[in-house]
């Protein structure tokens, strides 16, 4: 059984990981509070307890990976997270996202269609802690209407197109923020959908970015 310590090095480290967070533009303090406060070596392999706070992207196994803590914060930032708001997230992975998202006080309803992965969060190391996500195996293409309208919803997957079900499960008033594929770049671009009254939706478009692909369907 692993033990999992927290100790003055990891600190430390997550501390210089927050000062580059914010030379690269991360000015929401509390996304940087949150990533200040949660131990990502926890949610990686023990191998990679040295360098688990560089700003990178690491494998979990079944071909994902935890994503760049830049870019987690920066998605976390574009969805401007309030207390107590009810956030769909498409691709739980490592749950490294849902618990930033969780810190900030968010309900998180997360969707795995791994099934490999989705097993191992039955022993999740903050299920006591973070109460506030919920976790299901699934399609994330067909979010979770049954839980819906959600306030925000955030995809951690390289979308092929919106899908048109998760925009039914926005809120009116309320954002997506979705890295959607962008054939001439062959990376993504991070677009923040903000939902009109009518159904429809605004869009607005940032940086370029590179996910592992959102794929249809279940694996397992």
């Amino acid at each position: 059984m692993r033990k999992f310590e927290d100790t003055y090095q990891h600190k430390g480290m997550r501390n210089q990981l927050v000062k580059l967070l914010r030379t690269k533009g991360i000015t929401d303090e509390n996304v940087l509070t949150a990533i200040n406060n949660i131990p990502r070596h926890f949610f990686l392999d023990s191998a990679f307890d040295k360098i688990a706070y560089e700003d990178r992207a690491f494998p979990i196994g079944e071909d994902q990976t935890i994503s760049q803590p830049y870019t987690v914060a920066y998605q976390s930032q574009l969805l401007q997270v309030k207390r107590n708001e009810k956030i769909l997230e498409i691709g739980t992975g490592s749950v490294y996202q849902a618990s930033v998202l969780a810190e900030m006080g968010a309900r998180v309803f997360t969707i795995e269609r791994q099934k490999k992965l989705y097993d191992r969060h039955k022993d999740f190391v903050f299920k006591a802690k973070y109460p506030n996500i919920k976790f299901f195996f699934g399609d994330g293409f067909l979010g979770l209407p049954t839980y819906g309208p959600f306030d925000k919803i955030i995809i951690t997957a390289a979308a092929p197109y919106i899908p048109p079900k998760l925009i039914e499960q926005l809120k009116a008033g309320g954002f997506m923020v979705i890295p959607v594929d962008d054939a001439e770049a062959k990376s993504q671009r991070m677009l923040r959908l903000t939902k009109n009254e009518n159904g429809s939706y605004a869009e607005e478009s940032f940086d370029a970015f590179s996910f592992v692909p959102m794929l249809t369907g279940k694996n397992g």
